[in-house]
């Protein structure tokens, strides 16, 4: 699953949990991606997706602050087009239902395995340089 290193993707994570972060970057290090940042709330979060240009973000839904995960990537939507893949573990139906509002590529439900991760990621960025040309 090691990507190559002209193929190598940047992934946003979003993560308010410092632990889960750490082991979002090491898996997605292991699988030969790039980590342009780390954020654990909705202003870093936006900043780091306009600075960074990330092909991917991975977003938790429930962030630190006033703004949680769909609304941050509402206001990323905005300003760029990039994907997202949702990570929660929170799935309930008004939640579903805001997240599926803002178009994402993906939804992971925590503890996700790494396949998953993968998995999910790659179709992710497939679909989304598909629906640009």
């Amino acid at each position: 699953m090691i990507l190559l290193a002209e193929d190598k993707k940047r992934i946003l994570v979003v993560e308010d949990e410092g632990i889960v972060a750490m082991t979002l970057e090491d898996s997605l290090l292991n699988l030969g991606y790039e980590v342009a940042g780390t954020a654990d709330d909705s202003r870093s979060a936006i900043e780091l997706a306009e600075k960074e240009k990330p092909d991917l973000i991975l977003m938790d839904i429930r962030l630190r602050g006033d703004i949680d995960g769909i609304e941050t990537v509402e206001r990323i939507n905005e300003k760029m087009d990039v994907p997202v893949i949702f990570l929660t573990a929170h799935s309930d139906e008004e939640t579903l239902s805001r997240m599926l509002k803002t178009r994402p590529y993906g939804f992971l439900v925590k503890p996700f395995r790494e396949k998953e991760l993968y998995a999910n990621i790659e179709a992710a960025i497939a679909r989304h340089r598909l629906s640009k040309k």
